[in-house]
């Protein structure tokens, strides 16, 4: 082959490459669109505590259309009131029971509990609580940690009494359980509650306070919650996703400079930007689900079927009410 005809045929290679190239990236590969369609709307719910950081930094911050989140649990989204929505996997169990397409789709955060004692009640100890006065939210996770935490000192529920915190005082915000100031009044001898509830107890209570606290036995999982039917339809999860998403950002930006935040988290909790810093290293935020979630279904079921006079569901039954597939989608985003 002369010099002339190699280079006529690699002249020719050359333009057909180009115009196949040409080809594909006009017509075989499709263009993403520059505005992608917009999100169908979704309304979030969650309990006014400081597991609910990474839900209320992300509807503020980082999704894209700004959402208000007013209080609610999982039966915000069963009465239709929320898409999704926060809550311990207590009320994931108890609402399930009615509501069986109830789906866990996201770990919001990892709270430690502890029980907040005082010493001039003679305590200092898991077993001097026998015969105690208790404030615990009944039903809830912080009760099932106030059983565990006796059950491992060897004494039982009924052991000790359980007794109701006063009313809010005037100027103070409506959502807390007023157990912090109940027990530095002497109205209770220990309090089972959510943070910063603990921490402003401790503070309240100075030299006189007792914090019983066992990791090991109990840590509640504050879930993002959703309905089935919502995850199979594909506007709706898309908008889901989106949520889910912009919430693994808040968690990441909340780790990195939690104070950056807590004006915006203060403004909705409505504890002080003081307040939630004095209970914030008793919570993780793994966005995840916890790899244990269906042991801790399993291990809370057989306690709350044995409250409500039933049996217990299996493992099988349990592991349907969780969906790791739209933290998992939602991730990949990232």
């Amino acid at each position: 082959m002369n010099f002339h005809r190699s280079f006529r045929l690699n002249v020719r290679r050359a333009a057909l490459l180009t115009a196949v190239t040409m080809t594909l990236s006009c017509s075989s590969v499709p263009k993403a669109p520059d505005n992608p369609a917009p999100l169908v709307p979704i309304k979030v719910a969650g309990a006014r505590w400081i597991e609910l950081s990474p839900v209320i930094v992300a509807a503020e911050y980082f999704y894209p259309q700004k959402l208000a989140v007013p209080s609610g649990g999982v039966t915000s989204i069963t009465s239709k009131v929320a898409d999704i929505a926060t809550n311990a996997e207590t009320q994931l169990l108890r609402e399930s029971m009615t509501n069986p397409d109830l789906r866990i789709i996201m770990t919001v955060s990892e709270s430690f509990y502890r029980l907040v004692a005082r010493r001039s009640a003679g305590i200092s100890k898991l077993s001097d609580l026998k015969g105690k006065r208790v404030i615990v939210p009944r039903l809830t996770s912080a009760h099932y940690y106030l059983v565990a935490m006796l059950e491992s000192a060897g004494l039982k529920e009924e052991d000790v009494t359980i007794v109701t915190a006063g009313a809010a005082q005037p100027g103070q915000p409506a959502g807390r359980f007023r157990s912090a100031e109940a027990l530095a009044r002497g109205e209770a001898d220990v309090i089972a509650t959510f943070e910063p509830e603990p921490a402003i107890a401790v503070q309240k209570l100075g030299k006189d306070a007792i914090v019983l606290q066992n990791r090991k036995v109990y840590r509640e999982a504050f879930n993002l919650n959703a309905r089935a039917p919502d995850l199979a339809d594909p506007e709706k999860r898309r908008a889901i996703v989106a949520f889910v998403r912009a919430a693994a950002q808040a968690s990441a930006a909340i780790r990195k400079d939690p104070g950056k935040y807590w004006p915006h988290i203060a403004s909705v909790i409505g504890f002080t930007e003081a307040e939630i810093g004095l209970g914030w290293a008793e919570t993780e935020f793994p966005v995840k689900i916890i790899p244990d979630m269906l042991d801790v279904l399993e291990t809370e079921e057989k306690r709350l079927a044995k409250v409500s006079n039933r049996a217990p569901r299996g493992r099988a039954e349990l592991s349907r009410f969780i969906d790791r597939s739209v933290v998992e989608e939602a991730l990949k985003g990232l």
